[in-house]
């Protein structure tokens, strides 16, 4: 029998990993529940808002990029310009103000260290932001639609008050229903839920980039290099993703036995990430540089040339200066929202309230600027990652002379860290099932 089971040809772990999920029944629940809310999705998605002139919306898209930066957060439904076309971007952006706003209002930095409740309560307030949000954007989505000849009777006033405001109103309905959605997901399925949302948005988008690929068959050689060059990316970004720092941590214990105290001590760690910041910075600093152009889009003369003329050309994705401003506001977006997040976690101090301490250095403000000291260093590494992941698609582009192939770094970020969140979190179902994972 041990001879049988030798002559066998073993599986790869990754695909024995998926077998053994699906013959768990509440593991295989939990992936189909997933796979068909994503299908729910991507039909909203294709659900447009009344009087869209196609064309039109397809020209825009080619020449806007502010429009392909949002597309990307609505999963690929503002192509369509569907009543999902926000996506879930208000909610991040709820998010973010809210991350922002805790360690300044003391009010939530106190439901912060609330625990579960206080968290809760947190999230209930982004809920509530996210719908004034989403409104304000969906109306200066309508504008800018209609100003692009996409679709029309778009105003606040007479005759086009009323059907703007059930659009707007279907657009935030929309949104909402998208974040639903995604809690759907995170409660009763596997990954994060909103992010597995603008993940299935990217990989629905797949398909169209390959058709690209296809027409640049005349420069085969570019295109392998092409795709060599997407792979090395892919791998570089696992790596930084997973790097991190184990800083150790000892803590002291009291423990009676036959009614006397003794002191016992453990050993642990605790892990800091080289890219704590994670794809925000790449979010801030898109938002940031393509803002000028964007607005000097609407000041440009037919013929060209001005002030406006020159703007848009400088802040163009075919500039180098739109590159090098990108990748510098990365790198400066990483160290600020990194050390926003570092604050809020103030390790030091819970350390000290657990019994723990840092080996050789002392409990409270020491321990606390170790910390800071060892985030500071840590961070370039992660910064000037992110920033050389925001400038790869120009370079890229002018090494392998593909032109019709855009990847976006945002995007690869995205499809990278939540299929390595989704991997572990199915690595942890299985190891609590007795069965050997897949990470090794």
């Amino acid at each position: 029998m041990d001879r049988v089971r030798r002559a066998e040809k073993p599986r790869p772990a990754l695909l024995q990993a998926m077998i053994d999920a699906f013959g768990q029944p509440d593991l295989r629940r939990r992936i189909l529940i997933t796979l068909g809310l994503l299908v729910v999705f991507r039909f909203v998605a294709h659900i447009p808002v009344p009087g869209v002139d196609a064309a039109a919306l397809k020209d825009l898209f080619e020449k806007n990029q502010l429009i392909g930066m949002l597309n990307l957060f609505s999963g690929g439904a503002m192509r369509n310009m569907s009543i999902a076309a926000m996506g879930v971007y208000p909610y991040i952006t709820a998010v973010i103000i809210m991350q922002l706003l805790t360690p300044v209002i003391p009010r939530l930095a106190a439901l912060a260290k609330e625990g579960e409740a206080g968290r809760a309560k947190v999230n209930q307030y982004t809920h509530w932001l996210t719908v004034p949000l989403a409104a304000v954007q969906g109306y200066g989505q309508l504008v800018l639609m209609e100003r692009e000849g996409v679709i029309a009777n778009v105003g606040l006033s007479g005759s086009e008050l009323l059907p703007t405001a059930a659009m707007v109103i279907v657009m935030v309905a929309g949104t909402m229903f998208l974040v639903w959605l995604g809690e759907l997901i995170t409660e009763y399925g596997i990954g994060n839920g909103v992010s597995m949302i603008i993940f299935g948005g990217i990989v629905a988008g797949l398909p169209q980039q390959v058709g690209q690929g296809y027409i640049e068959r005349g420069n085969m050689g570019g295109l392998a290099f092409y795709l060599v060059l997407a792979l090395a990316l892919v791998v570089l970004i696992v790596v930084f993703t997973e790097a991190h720092r184990r800083i150790p941590v000892q803590y002291a214990r009291s423990v009676f036995r036959g009614g006397r105290m003794y002191r016992q001590s453990g050993a642990t760690h605790v892990p800091i990430r080289v890219n704590s910041a994670g794809m925000i910075p790449l979010i801030f600093g898109m938002s940031l540089v393509i803002l000028p152009g964007t607005v000097a889009s609407y000041f440009v003369a037919p013929g060209g040339g001005g002030v406006a003329g020159f703007i848009y050309d400088l802040f163009s994705a075919t500039s180098w200066f739109y590159w090098l401003l990108f990748g510098l506001l990365v790198i400066g977006f990483a160290f600020f929202y990194t050390m926003v997040i570092f604050q809020q976690q103030n390790l030091a101090e819970t350390l000290q309230r657990q019994g723990a301490f840092v080996p050789g250095i002392r409990p409270g403000r020491p321990t606390a600027q170790y910390f800071n000291r060892v985030i500071t260093k840590i961070t370039w590494g992660g910064a000037i990652f992110l920033g050389v992941v925001a400038i790869s698609p120009y370079v890229m582009r002018n090494i392998t002379g593909i032109k019709v192939l855009a990847i976006s770094s945002t995007a690869i970020i995205i499809m990278v860290g939540v299929a390595l969140d989704t991997m572990r979190q199915l690595e942890s179902q299985l190891l609590m099932r007795r069965y050997e994972g897949f990470l090794k």
